[in-house]
């Protein structure tokens, strides 16, 4: 089975970003985002996604930022995460600057081709983060954008697509981490399944968080009536249809 990926953002998103220079580079800077940890272990331990952390890290081994500022905090926030049970199993990092247009550099997806292969289900994949750049990589990736945003400007002189493209790969809008366990969670609650013989066929959907709406054809009237109801008062999607012998 394809696996789901969490393409998750650094600064903004796990990590407060310093508000004055955008850069951590050291650890009295350091301060995480609040409630990302209970967060990301429930999702770590309960939901089948692969945990990717994605960040630009403006002229990193530069003068301006030097390597050695860099790691001692980031070692401290992979550490911090590894102690609640979140593992990322792979942490991409680019290095340039805006002005030189690097392929690695997101929104462009130059960091992330080996996730454009069979093995992983771009299509039910996220991308979580603070800028409308993040929100531009989910739409280049074919994935969906969670958008942890307080600064709806914050990356809009950098994206390349237009704004209302990029807006529509967002699915969920918020500043809270509950919020973002709590719809990864849903995602989960839809079961589908097909069955045919010689003498029937059945198809049957189920989507437990949706709100009533039913598409039911069984052949026998009642037994519509009945499942319409489950249904309608369970606030459940459903759709089943039957076509066979019925006797």
């Amino acid at each position: 089975m394809s696996k789901k990926v969490l393409f998750i953002d650094r600064d903004g998103t796990l990590v407060i970003e310093p508000p004055v220079d955008y850069q951590l580079d050291s650890l009295e800077k350091l301060e995480f985002y609040p409630k990302v940890f209970q967060n990301m272990a429930k999702i770590a331990s309960e939901l089948d996604f692969e945990l990717v952390m994605v960040t630009n890290q403006d002229g990193l081994g530069t003068v301006s930022f030097p390597e050695e500022t860099f790691w001692p905090a980031q070692n401290k926030i992979i550490d911090a995460f590894e102690k609640e049970g979140v593992v990322f199993s792979e942490i991409c990092i680019d290095k340039t600057f805006p002005h030189q247009n690097a392929p690695t550099r997101k929104p462009r997806i130059g960091m992330l081709t080996k996730y454009f292969s069979e093995d992983y289900d771009l299509e039910h994949s996220f991308v979580l983060g603070d800028r409308i750049t993040d929100m531009e990589l989910a739409k280049n990736l074919g994935s969906k954008g969670i958008y942890l945003s307080e600064n709806p400007e914050l990356g809009v002189d950098e994206i390349e697509a237009e704004k209302q493209e990029v807006l529509d790969s967002i699915v969920l809008t918020t500043t809270n981490w509950d919020e973002i366990y709590v719809y990864l969670k849903l995602q989960d609650r839809v079961a589908e399944i097909v069955r045919n013989t010689n003498e029937t066929k059945i198809y049957i959907k189920l989507n437990l968080d949706g709100s009533g709406k039913n598409d039911i054809d069984t052949g026998l009237k009642f037994f519509d009536h009945m499942l319409d109801q489950i249904g309608r008062h369970g606030a459940m999607d459903l759709t089943i249809k039957v076509d066979g012998d019925l006797e």
